[in-house]
């Protein structure tokens, strides 16, 4: 069997992408027989374009990064014959989870390398402001993705600013709620999570009702991980309208990169539009 060529993808700024990564990653390509033939260090460098990629006889790229370095990768991928890699390089590595389970990354570089990987397109999220891969959270929470970032990039004194200011916007903030199918409560909830499956997308409504609930939820996003604060399964479905409850716009983050909305906002179930590697079935 020849030996399978890879284009490298990374972000150095990735929350699982450091030194000793990387190192590890280069180890495992050589014990099952991958080539790392070319690499980009995004955002540094510009991503590689298809027509790039064919010139070098590239099949398959492989993204080492966060989710938000991945989407920028599909997007500028969409339409290409080939094959993306998606690999553990962030912080909740949710797609990469999706598509591989538990397995740890020696083990889907071997699975790769022995052709026991197949292709799939599964279910994303698709706004008027772009595709969501992993997941959407939606509402005035959302202030807490500066306070992940600070966490990531910045000093104590940082991380406590915005803390204060994404607390306030949780508390003062208009609620969002979700029409077009109505769930949940007609008042509203601070933060909304979409997550795409392949047979539709699941909405989870997360509150702070109470001390005890914004003491919890407080506690979650602090740890970096947004779903383990207080919240209700609102249900599924191909496609929802968000809306604020004071028909303002709203917060969105599209697998964790930040964009603001004038109104209310349709969210579609589509199908990713470049192949990508899996060892797990369909949602």
């Amino acid at each position: 069997m020849s030996e399978l060529r890879l284009w490298l993808i990374n972000n150095e700024a990735s929350g699982s992408n450091d030194t000793d990564a990387l190192t590890a990653f280069e180890g495992h390509c050589d014990t099952c027989g991958l080539k790392v033939a070319h690499r980009t260090i995004f955002p540094k460098q510009e991503l590689p374009t298809v027509a790039m990629l064919e010139a070098a006889g590239i099949e398959t790229v492989a993204v080492f990064a966060g989710d938000g370095t991945i989407n920028a990768v599909l997007e500028a991928l969409a339409g290409w014959s080939g094959a993306v890699l998606v690999l553990p390089g962030g912080t909740m590595n949710l797609l990469y989870h999706r598509l591989f389970g538990d397995a740890e990354m020696d083990e889907v570089l071997g699975a790769v390398a022995r052709g026991g990987a197949r292709r799939r397109r599964p279910g994303i999220i698709e706004t008027a402001s772009g595709h969501a891969y992993a997941g959407v959270l939606a509402g005035p929470g959302t202030a807490w993705g500066d306070v992940r970032e600070a966490m990531r990039l910045k000093g104590p004194l940082e991380m406590a600013a915005e803390a204060r200011a994404a607390i306030a916007e949780t508390l003062f903030g208009s609620m969002l709620r979700v029409d077009k199918p109505q769930m949940g409560k007609r008042e509203g909830y601070p933060l909304l999570l979409l997550t795409p499956t392949d047979e539709g997308i699941t909405v989870d409504a997360y509150y702070a009702e109470t001390a005890g609930d914004y003491f919890d939820q407080t506690l979650a996003l602090m740890r970096r991980e947004f779903r383990d604060g207080p919240h209700d399964r609102l249900g599924q479905a191909d496609s929802f309208t968000l809306a604020s409850t004071e028909h303002e716009g709203f917060g969105v983050l599209l697998d964790g990169e930040q964009c603001q909305v004038d109104g209310p906002t349709e969210f579609r179930l589509v199908r990713c539009e470049v192949d990508l590697l899996a060892t797990r079935d369909d949602d």
